[in-house]
């Protein structure tokens, strides 16, 4: 979620200010070589992150070929190109999936048809070059434009997307994972409109996927990206003539920024039917949940209503009003990033069972964070504590005019930020999720292990028996 949800300048010049329309391409370069450090670190600490976002689909697969094979929305090639796009040593699905694939794939007839997995897979390495290639071409292909050729920095950016596009089409090996991936996407886009509760036929709601979870909540973190979308088409829609200052010149980017939150909300509310349905007692999460992304939708209302506004007495009650709405959302979404999201406060210094990763409970400290910490408790401190800092980054507000040229360059450094602490939030949340999916695991290995102690434990007392007194057992 965004720590700070003010919208961007959209009223003025018709060639718009060049900072304004490079912000959308600079924040997705730098999302792509962040994800890159997180698949790296997944790795490192030897979590299968793409099991983990995967597992649900396989469950609602399998659960599907039971019945009959009803569901139709995830089939199985969807399921082998999320399995791709990042895949690391260790299973990334069902032995049965992926043995199946690799037959299909390595079959005399179709291997002319089938990519090397290979080039399929997604790593780290691939992401922070491609991150950098496209940060080059954006580079290059503004220059060129404006400096060379003389045209606008609208021009340009169009230029830049429209390049992009042309090579991600283009039929090489060396780009087919980023095919795979960007077909994923799409896929897993289409998912987040996709009615669940609703479905057609059975009327059988299906609980939303960790995977469109975790995508919407990216999204929600490029809430300010899907504002420079639409300021962008704005902008050339009225070029070269200034954007006029009216309502709906402002409402059309600030809806565009908050539909991933409504997304958000509204898959809690799909959630929250469910858990009624089935009488869970812990439903009320969901609206909790919901109610915490609503928070998110009242600084971009109050924001962009400030845009429309001269009377500067009005601004300056609209500012203080802004700034405690920011306040609530950023103090609610840290509480359920510690609670809820990663698992933390949910352990008493008391001691107890700590699943076999710690031994003790001697430090309350680590009873507060998680008594399983598969980054460890320095780095999960150093994270909770970051993330603290850039929930509250919006604060620079206060020196916007003392530290940042323009409203713009301001925007675009809360945007960074928000792209550093969702990627550092990535790594705690896909933790924690691997954990609970692998709670029942773990407990059955825990209680192996103790039989085992206490077979060691009785075993030398046995040995330890004298010949004579083993002689009279035995008669």
């Amino acid at each position: 979620m965004s720590s700070g949800q003010e919208v961007g300048e959209i009223f003025g010049d018709g060639s718009g200010p060049a900072m304004s329309l490079l912000r959308s391409p600079t924040v997705i370069i730098a999302a792509v070589g962040l994800w890159g450090m997180n698949v790296y670190l997944f790795k490192l600490f030897k979590i299968d992150y793409v099991h983990v976002l995967t597992l649900d689909l396989i469950k609602e697969k399998e659960a599907s070929a039971r019945k009959g094979g009803d569901n139709k929305e995830d089939d199985n090639s969807d399921l082998c190109s999320v399995g791709s796009t990042g895949s690391i040593p260790g299973p990334t699905m069902t032995n049965r999936n992926t043995k199946g694939s690799k037959r299909r794939a390595n079959s005399p007839g179709d291997s002319n048809n089938h990519v090397n997995s290979a080039d399929s897979e997604v790593t780290a390495g691939k992401l922070i070059i491609f991150s950098l290639s496209l940060l080059l071409l954006l580079h290059m292909s503004t220059v060129t434009w404006i400096d060379f050729i003389g045209g606008s920095a609208i021009g340009a950016i169009f230029i830049f997307y429209l390049a992009v596009i042309v090579g991600i089409l283009l039929p090489l090996p060396s780009t087919a994972w980023i095919r795979t991936a960007c077909m994923t996407i799409f896929h897993r886009t289409f998912e987040l409109i996709n009615p669940r509760c609703f479905c057609l036929g059975s009327g059988i709601p299906r609980a939303i996927p960790f995977i469109d979870v975790f995508f919407a909540d990216a999204c929600c973190s490029l809430s300010k990206v899907f504002f420079d979308w639409g300021m962008l088409w704005h902008l050339a829609w009225h070029y070269p003539e200034p954007v006029p200052m009216e309502l709906h010149s402002i409402i059309i980017p600030s809806v565009a920024a908050s539909l991933p939150y409504f997304i958000r909300a509204r898959q809690c509310l799909v959630m929250y039917t469910i858990g009624a349905m089935k009488a869970d007692a812990k439903k009320y999460q969901h609206m909790l949940n919901a109610i915490k992304y609503s928070t998110s939708l009242w600084p971009l209302v109050v924001s962009a209503y400030q845009k429309t506004i001269t009377n500067e007495k009005e601004k300056a009650a609209l500012e203080a009003f802004l700034i405690v709405l920011l306040a609530i959302n950023s103090t609610y979404s840290l509480a359920w990033d510690i609670i809820m999201d990663w698992g933390m406060m949910q352990n008493t210094c008391a001691g107890g069972s700590n699943g076999g990763l710690t031994k003790s409970h001697s430090s309350c400290a680590h009873s507060v964070l998680r008594p399983k910490l598969r980054f460890g408790a320095p780095t999960s401190i150093g994270i909770l504590f970051i993330d603290i800092v850039l929930r509250y980054s919006w604060v620079l507000r206060f020196w916007e005019t003392d530290l940042f040229p323009n409203a713009d360059i301001y925007i675009l450094c809360t945007q960074f930020l928000e792209a550093i602490r969702r990627s550092l939030w990535n790594l705690l949340r896909v933790e924690w999720e691997h954990i609970k999916q692998n709670k029942g695991k773990e407990e059955d290995a825990d209680d192996d292990v103790e039989m085992m102690e206490q077979k060691a434990f009785l075993a030398p007392k046995s040995r330890s028996m004298s010949p004579s007194f083993q002689h009279k057992q035995r008669s």
